[in-house]
């Protein structure tokens, strides 16, 4: 019987790949007087919920995703979290 899932995906900058995104926050906070404020990077998250075999082929079905669509793996990092629910929503 398959099981359900929620996953939480951070998808982040390689920290070798220029953010101006993050520059331009950085600046504007520092503008706006927050001096202490350095090294803003700008990343995306993204929640979805996926039915699974077990554990590992749901983890199997993120990283798919995540090569395909949600992440760049070339200029992009991904993690993910995910917790089997009891039920889908």
């Amino acid at each position: 019987m398959p099981n359900h899932y929620h996953a939480r995906i951070y998808v982040t900058l390689r920290s070798s790949v220029l953010d101006p995104a993050g520059t331009a926050v950085e600046s504007g906070l520092q503008q706006m007087g927050y001096q202490g404020v350095g090294n803003v990077r700008i990343g995306k998250y993204v929640e979805l919920n996926l039915t699974a075999n077990d554990d590992d082929d749901a983890k199997t079905q993120l990283d798919q995703m995540c090569d395909r669509l949600l992440a760049n793996p070339v200029i992009e990092n991904y993690r993910f979290e995910i917790e089997q629910l009891a039920e889908m929503k």
